[in-house]
């Protein structure tokens, strides 16, 4: 059989979506996110129902993928709205899907739900599917290549050359073992076994300041074996460590050298003594010894065991104090490397080997040994020595339960047969001796078997055996194929138990369960018997098996085993003819379904059987080669339990003497007896089949007339039932569309009613709302016109007061101006006096008339520089048109202007001079009579100054405007300098 591909494509299939807003502006896009690498598909438009139809795959090995599903990484879906304006991306709600759900068997799409949506008012969600592919890319080689096989190592040469420098443990998950080395020099099948057994001290451990047993604290032993995470059964009292023994096994394919040169190079075992999520002491187990090369695997197993002192770590070290040697925490360990004897061809084999495809731990109890194999009421084969039973699950303490599900799953249908054998074998009891070791090593297979203990003494021998009779009351409303399955670990073998073939189950009738019967023999003490009955149930799965789909769970029932301990015990006699107790109890029980525990599923019929057998005896217990390779008889079915006593073996009769027995008169007496026997059966035989058929055609004619009786009457009923089923489908759906009326009147209802209440709310508290706006505003506004009032009324007095303080004032002033007018009348200092008063308002107005003058003349200044500009310009183009008929004018009328400017000039200069000598006669004037008067105030030298400025200003500026040839005294400028220039002169001569 051709193995499988090694390289595997992930496929997820994004087909369309639903329940989505319409946004045309928008458009929608799925990312997928797994193992850092992260797929998207195309945008889509944003409607209703999206089409993505869009297929995102990852490539990884079997490996990885195995790697991913103990980590339980998830695929991370992102649903993303784009805006196609601005391209920006906001996210609408995400999806985890789980890893471990995908199959190789393509399965139907499913609905999964947008989380953390945005649409709050809808529920988005996405169809979706997963599968497992081959990738044959990478696995199927080119046509087109030539591909050479590798030559074998040459004689002499240590095949560890050829080895990279760091072994590493391969997984062979559909083979159920690891590969070390490559595969063309794995040969040997080797098995790698470590154990727990005791341990002592535990609670030096803890500090005084810890509490020591918290209420829900459970201790266990962890640690990892090739990569597995490994964990021990749960105790609860560290001063006294009541744990189950315990073996962890796992089956390596490789060669001795390889195999030796790889546990050199691993780090030493490290055992972690952990109370939930913390590591209370830690020890480390060195496989030095078992990589040594003086090792001989082929005749022993090589074994490191020993009692090893159990460290606290680093951080809690220090608040512990130093321990004497005999009070140190210690933990009892053994690893066990053995060679198991396997044919070549089963390797190759699917499902051959049922070695579990990782570390699965099974725990026996020190005082549950089984004695023999469970017995099945089916005839099954026992299987080769090659093969191993598949792994039994580990307890839900387990950290490799999902992995081990996922990979028993994978393994089901190519194991089935397997899976049945294994409840076939026999586990022996391993004690501590170099005989027994010796014989493990040879003969047994198992991954997983009991610990190395030794049976106390008061142990008793019990045999168990449940029968499941039958299931019925099924609620499901399609048939379904049901099988049964369990597994009680008490019992010394932790191998499921089924039943086989499956039976089919239909809604409302019971069947009989075949090959349902098994029996258990093994050892424990009383005490722990009532114990493990009373605290642990056993627990029963129905499975609908269809060969179309994996198999499916349909729900559980759980045997509570207190119940036969309260049994009425009866006295039987075993097959030694010693006394022993029986109690037996029968009971139906629901069938449940596993997430809804209060929705009963069918109902189970089954009894249940408990024999004390007495004291266990050495012989008991001691399982020889030989009875190991026997097959086991299988039980048959019966409704009662197996009697263990076995059947006495026949004794051929004794010889009676040399006589030929066919000689004798007997012998022909009876055999003429025999013959007339013979011959008057046959004709009682034959009385009786006509007799018979006689009877038989008078009840078969009867049953035709009766049938056609019937036949009318069902016909008659059935046209009957079909018009009242009209009549009752009319009805119910009228009462459905009346129902559908009233449901979609009472939903408009109540939606018109929470509209209506929610305006009238939103009326009422913005009504409030103004309302109080309204009376905080004007009860500011009032408080603002009391205080402006208040303020006014002070501000009103004040000025009344001022008011009287000026007339008051006012009238004193009057009275002394009065009086120093009247004094003042008298001196001749009060007229001039006046006159300099006079004179000074006089100059004040002069001034005022300078500075407006001043600004006029900068603005006109400013207006004739620009007009002068444009004019200037203007001219210019003027001049360009027509300078060749103006020159000859230009030049005369130019020596006619400079003629007349300087006659002109020499008039006004004349006259201006004249005006000077007048006005400064007047000063000269001024200035005596004020020498006259008196000594004062004069301002006349600055009058006469101020007006000379402004004079000689106005002429320079009628001198630059003449020169600049632009103008002429016909001009209105010019005219109007010179009017200014006359009305300066008159008021200087007036002066």
């Amino acid at each position: 059989m051709a193995s499988k591909t090694d390289q595997l494509l992930v496929v997820l299939s994004v087909l369309e979506g639903r329940h989505f807003p319409k946004s045309p502006r928008l458009s929608l896009m799925v990312q997928a996110s797994f193992d850092g690498e992260q797929l998207a598909t195309d945008p889509v438009e944003h409607r209703e129902q999206p089409q993505f139809s869009t297929e995102l795959a990852w490539e990884l090995d079997r490996r990885t993928l195995h790697q991913h599903r103990l980590q339980r990484t998830p695929i991370k879906l992102q649903c993303f709205a784009v805006d196609s304006v601005s391209k920006k991306r906001e996210s609408v709600g995400y999806i985890v899907l789980d890893l471990r759900s995908v199959q190789e068997v393509k399965q139907e799409p499913r609905w999964y739900p947008l989380l953390s949506s945005k649409y709050t008012k809808q529920r988005p969600a996405l169809l979706l599917s997963m599968v497992l592919e081959n990738d044959t890319k990478s696995s199927e080689p080119s046509p087109d290549r030539f591909k050479a096989k590798k030559a074998p190592p040459r004689q002499g040469s240590p095949v560890t050359e050829l080895l990279p420098d760091k072994l590493e443990a391969m997984l062979i998950p559909d083979q159920g073992y690891h590969q070390v080395g490559p595969a063309d020099h794995c040969t040997d099948m080797f098995v790698l076994s470590v154990t727990v057994a005791f341990a002592t001290k535990l609670e030096q451990l803890i500090s005084s300041t810890m509490k020591l047993s918290a209420e829900g604290s459970e201790f266990f032993f962890y640690y990892t074996l090739l990569g597995n995470d490994i964990t021990s059964e749960p105790f609860h009292n560290l001063l006294s460590p009541d744990f189950e023994p315990e073996r962890a096994s796992v089956r390596i394919r490789s060669s001795k050298q390889i195999f030796l040169t790889f546990l050199s190079q691993q780090p030493s075992l490290q055992i972690h003594l952990c109370c939930g999520n913390h590591s209370l002491g830690s020890t480390d187990v060195s496989l030095s010894a078992l990589s040594a090369v003086s090792v001989d695997l082929e005749n022993k197993p090589a074994t490191v065991e020993g009692v090893f002192v159990l460290q606290p770590p680093k951080r809690t070290k220090q608040m512990l104090p130093a321990l004497p040697a005999d009070l140190q925490p210690t933990i009892g360990v053994a690893v066990t490397l053995r060679r198991e004897e396997v044919s070549p061809q089963s390797l190759g084999i699917k499902g051959g080997s049922g070695a579990q495809t990782q570390s699965i731990r099974a725990s026996v109890p020190a005082a549950s040994v089984p004695l023999s194999a469970p017995q099945r009421s089916s005839p099954v084969p026992k299987p080769p020595e090659s093969s191993s039973p598949p792994g039994p699950p580990p307890p839900p303490s387990s950290h490799t339960e999902s992995e081990a599900e996922s990979l028993l799953e994978e393994l089901q249908h190519g194991k089935e047969k397997a899976g049945l054998a294994a409840t076939n074998f026999k586990v022996p009891v391993q004690i501590h001796s170099h005989a027994e070791a010796e014989l493990e090593g040879g003969t047994s297979s198992i991954s997983v078997s009991a610990p190395k203990v030794s049976i106390p003494s008061s142990a008793h021998h019990y045999r168990f055996s449940l029968d499941l009779r039958s299931l019925g009351k099924l609620s499901l409303t399609q048939p379904i194929a049901a099988t049964l399955r369990y597994s009680y670990r008490f019992f010394g073998s932790a191998a499921p138990i089924m039943t086989n073939p499956p039976v089919e189950l239909q809604r409302n009738m019971e069947v009989s369960l075949p090959q349902s019967y098994c029996a258990f023999d093994f050892a424990a003490l009383p005490q722990q018997l009532q114990d493990t009955f009373l605290r642990v149930p056993l627990a029963v799965e129905v499975w609908h098996r269809d060969s179309t789909s994996r198999d499916q769970l349909i729900g559980r029932a759980s045997i509570q085993l207190s119940h036969l301990l309260s049994s009425e015990r009866s006295r039987i006699l075993s097959s030694t003819g010693e006394q022993t107790w029986r109690q037996t109890h029968q009971d139906q029980i629901p069938v449940v379904k596993s997430q809804r525990p209060s929705e009963k599923v069918a109902e189970l019929s089954y009894v249940v059987t408990l024999e004390d057998l007495g004291l266990v005896k050495a012989t008991e217990v001691i399982v020889s080669e030989s009875s190991q390779n026997e097959p086991v008889e299988p039980m048959q079915p019966s409704s009662q339990p197996a009697d263990p006593r076995p059947a006495a073996p026949s004794v051929p009769p004794a010889s009676l003497g040399p006589t030929a027995p066919r000689d004798t008169l007997e012998y022909r007496t009876a055999l003429e007896l025999e013959l007339w026997k013979e011959e008057q059966e046959d004709l009682f035989d034959d009385q009786l089949r006509k007799k018979e058929l006689s009877h038989m055609q008078a009840l078969a004619e009867e049953w035709r007339r009766r049938d056609r009786e019937r036949e009318a009457l069902v016909k008659k009923k059935e046209v009957e039932f079909n018009l009242l089923e009209e009549q009752l489908q009319k009805t119910l759906s009228d009462l459905e569309r009346r129902e559908k009326q009233l449901a979609e009147a009472e939903l408009e209802t109540q939606r018109l009613q929470k509209e209506l209440r929610a305006e009238h709310d939103h009326v009422q508290r913005e009504l409030q709302d103004s309302s109080r706006r309204l009376q905080q505003d004007c009860d500011h506004r009032v408080a603002l016109e009391r205080d402006k009032v208040r303020l006014m009324e002070e501000e009103r007095a004040r000025l009344l007061q001022q008011i009287a303080d000026g007339e008051s004032r006012y009238k004193q002033l009057e009275k002394e101006f009065q009086l120093y007018r009247e004094q003042q009348n008298v001196r001749p200092e009060f007229r001039l006096q006046s006159e300099i008063n006079l004179l000074t308002l006089e100059k004040v107005e002069l001034e005022r008339k300078l500075e407006s003058t001043t600004k006029s003349k900068l603005h006109y200044k400013q207006q004739w520089g620009r007009a002068l500009k444009e004019l200037a310009r203007f001219k210019q183009r003027e001049q360009e048109n027509a300078m060749t008929r103006l020159k000859k004018q230009q030049a005369e009328l130019e020596a006619m202007r400079l003629r007349y400017l300087a006659t002109e000039e020499k008039e006004v200069v004349r006259q201006n001079r004249q005006e000077l000598d007048n006005i400064r006669n007047e000063l000269n004037r001024l200035k005596l009579q004020e020498e006259r008067v008196g000594p004062g105030p004069s301002p006349g030298p600055a009058v006469n100054e101020t007006a000379d400025d402004h004079l000689s200003r106005l002429l320079e500026e009628r001198d630059t405007l003449l020169r600049t040839g632009v103008y002429t005294h016909e001009d209105r400028i010019i005219a109007e300098l010179n009017r200014q220039i006359q009305d300066a002169m008159r008021d200087r001569g007036n002066m």
